[in-house]
């Protein structure tokens, strides 16, 4: 899983009474904090969705009486049309939230409260890469975490998080150049994606999913350390076909993008739940990439490169405008 850019930003201040108050784009939500969580006071719309809930889980998991704080986040990068670009913005933003939280709570361990509030925002589905990529950042090997252990209820939050043990994510060390997105034109519903998939496979069958998945992974991960174009075009080819067996993951307008990648001369696979979002392509040189961007772009298809980013870190510097919603 990669951490990519543009980097989102976050400005979170400590409060003197119990008010938690989040800022967006789309304006301030107010909430009282508790033992059990934020009581919101009005409409968690779509935009705050995934940020209400990244609060809410850091004050249940701090389980007592605590001062509330005022969070602005930065608004996604979006496509044409207002839509997602599907480059793990809900994953972002519940780190950030997760993280500004449990800075001012003194909760912790941050990476498996954003992977909570993740999978709770979004009905337990996911595998949660995006929310390890987001945190950690750089080209990152993970392994799902039991959040259904969580999700359950049957234990105190605190001993449930306990249980389900770390997080098996690791740096690859991989910076891999020559990396490309290319967006579809049409978001696609991760929740919906995977219940499908669900639907389609008994338990056997995902296994036996998830066992191939983990080895074209790993044989992904060799190529790049080769690194060798043929074998990453290789693998990256039987990715996709391993998607492929998953049902509606493979559009018309992403087995388009994937095609036009190939004529170009590289390789690509869909990114995030597929049925819509992009393509993660990869070229082996600048000047293919090159050829690739503008054989998307003159087609109307909207594509960039991509840089790897660090991950989370803590900034000194105010970023203006969000003080300014803070202020005003």
């Amino acid at each position: 899983m990669l951490a990519v850019g543009p980097r989102a930003l976050a400005l979170v201040r400590a409060r003197d009474d119990r008010t938690v108050e989040l800022v967006t784009s789309e304006g301030r939500l107010l909430g009282v904090s508790t033992p059990l969580g934020v009581r919101w006071d009005g409409e968690v719309t779509a935009g705050s969705h995934f940020a209400a809930r990244a609060l809410d889980v850091v004050y249940r998991v701090h389980g007592r009486e605590a001062l509330g704080l005022s969070l602005a986040l930065a608004p996604s990068v979006l496509g044409r049309g207002g839509r997602k670009l599907g480059t793990g913005t809900s994953a972002r933003t519940a780190v950030l939230a997760v993280e500004a939280a449990a800075w001012v709570l003194g909760a912790g361990p941050a990476l498996q409260l954003a992977l909570l509030a993740h999978a709770e925002a979004q009905e337990g589905r996911g595998s949660g890469a995006d929310v390890a990529a987001s945190s950690v950042g750089g080209l990152v090997r993970y392994r799902r975490w039991p959040v259904e252990r969580v999700l359950s209820r049957d234990r105190p939050l605190s001993v449930a998080l306990r249980d389900a043990g770390p997080v098996d994510v690791v740096r690859t060390g991989l910076v891999p150049g020559f990396l490309s997105y290319a967006f579809a034109g049409e978001s696609a519903a991760t929740p919906g994606m995977i219940a499908e998939a669900e639907r389609t496979f008994d338990e056997k069958a995902r296994a036996a999913f998830v066992a191939e998945s983990d080895l074209l992974g790993e044989a992904l991960e060799d190529a790049l350390r080769t690194p060798s174009f043929p074998d990453v075009r290789e693998v990256c080819e039987g990715l996709q076909k391993l998607l492929g067996t998953l049902g509606r993951v493979v559009t018309p307008a992403l087995q388009r993008i994937l095609s036009l990648a190939r004529s170009a001369g590289s390789t690509g696979k869909v990114s995030g739940a597929g049925g819509g979002d992009g393509c993660l392509l990869l070229s082996p040189d600048a000047d293919t990439q090159l050829r690739l961007l503008e054989t998307l772009q003159l087609r109307g298809i909207h594509a960039t490169a991509l840089s790897l980013e660090p991950g989370v870190r803590l900034e000194a510097e105010l970023e203006p405008t969000l003080a300014n919603w803070l202020n005003a």
